[in-house]
């Protein structure tokens, strides 16, 4: 598969806006996986929430009512609570 072009770049490589109305409402989904010692269940809510707020940034000028909303933990295995799945 070749390289993809990044089309919400101009020239100077500075982001651009563009009109996203056109496009279906998406799902979006941050998975963080280690192999250590520790919960990583922050770091998976941290990574959805970066994403979620990168969107709310380039849509903004489009839409400042949006909202970002339903941030959690859906499925954790391992740990001492072994697995836990909310969905």
């Amino acid at each position: 598969m070749g390289a993809m072009e990044l089309t919400h770049l101009d020239e100077q490589d500075s982001a651009r806006m563009v009109d996203v109305g056109h496009k279906p409402v998406t799902a979006r989904e941050a998975v963080a996986r280690a192999e250590v010692r520790m919960r990583v269940e922050m770091e998976a809510l941290t990574a959805a929430s970066a994403a979620a707020l990168t969107i709310y940034d380039m849509c903004k000028a489009v839409d400042r009512a949006m909202r970002i909303t339903d941030v959690r933990l859906t499925r954790k295995s391992g740990g001492k609570s072994g697995e836990i799945v909310l969905e």
